[in-house]
């Protein structure tokens, strides 16, 4: 996947305002190259994990042939999905989950599919 640097500058930006929280949002993705950013609202307002609130006209994007990789933050851990991450994947199975390290600045993408954790190459 490509995430162009006004993107990723986009990503960390709302990731370092949404601090000490986690941030979340969803990447607007066509033919494997990020074409913008979403911000959404962590309902959860939590550092641990987020629940993703975002304008409900963003999910028709898909049937426009848009893909919506899920984007969140980690404000001090790595950036890899954690044990929370992971149980709480639900509608995000099988797509594109990008992770923001506030502490570090590295940006990581992954599929989570039955719990197993794929990596998912990133460039700019």
């Amino acid at each position: 996947m490509v995430v162009p640097g006004e993107i990723r500058q986009a990503l960390v930006e709302h990731a370092q305002s949404e601090l000490p929280n986690e941030a979340c949002g969803l990447v607007v993705v066509l033919d494997g190259v990020a074409q913008r950013y979403v911000p959404g609202r962590n309902a959860a307002a939590s550092p641990y994990r987020f629940e993703l609130e975002v304008d409900p006209e963003t999910w028709f994007l898909e049937d426009e042939g848009y893909e919506l990789a899920v984007f969140h933050s980690h404000p001090s851990s790595p950036a890899r999905p954690s044990r929370t991450d992971v149980e709480n994947i639900g509608l995000w199975e099988r797509k594109p989950y990008l992770i923001l390290s506030a502490a570090s600045g590295d940006l990581a993408a992954f599929t989570i599919d039955g719990g197993r954790i794929s990596s998912v190459q990133l460039t700019t």
